[in-house]
């Protein structure tokens, strides 16, 4: 059974093992560490089967330049499942239970700069659509948003720009 609840202190360990694993190096966990330490991990989620943790999720906040409003607006990243319990719905449940979070506490909007195929199931359609644009080069189809809030990113166009840390990856 896949129990999803927030990061405690001491899962600390547990997600940094079960990110390098489902990236295959270091980069993402040391994200993951880097947003902890700087108070920006927003929302930081675990899935725990049989009471060890197989996958992780963290939203941090986004800003966006050029915006006639100030949203309140997540990038979901990274999303990570350890590499044995892949294809077991645990992405499908921590990302379900981070929308509903995100949502709980008035978040606007999500962001993800993610995989087309996967992301779409949640509701993210191409960011390009509401006028907004990814500070780093990615393909159109991979940047992607959510309103949570219906019509949230009416008229809110411009360049989404991630916390400094992610400039590392």
């Amino acid at each position: 059974m896949i129990v999803v609840r927030a990061e405690q202190p001491a899962d600390v360990a547990g997600i940094d093992a079960v990110v390098r694993a489902a990236f295959g190096q270091p980069v993402e966990a040391e994200l993951v560490a880097a947003l902890r330490a700087a108070g920006r991990a927003t929302l930081s989620l675990v899935a725990l089967e049989d009471g060890a943790i197989v996958g992780h999720v963290l939203y941090s906040p986004v800003r966006i330049s050029g915006a006639a409003a100030d949203v309140p607006v997540l990038g979901l990243a990274p999303m990570a499942v350890r590499p044995d319990r892949q294809r077991a719905g645990i992405g499908t449940r921590l990302a379900e239970a981070g929308l509903a979070a995100c949502a709980a506490r008035g978040v606007a909007a999500l962001v993800v700069l993610g995989h087309p195929e996967y992301y779409p199931r949640f509701g993210f359609i191409p960011a390009s659509q509401f006028g907004l644009r990814c500070i780093y080069d990615a393909p159109d189809e991979a940047f992607m948003a959510l309103e949570l809030l219906p019509g949230a990113l009416s008229g809110v166009a411009g360049v989404v720009h991630y916390a400094p840390e992610f400039d590392a990856v």
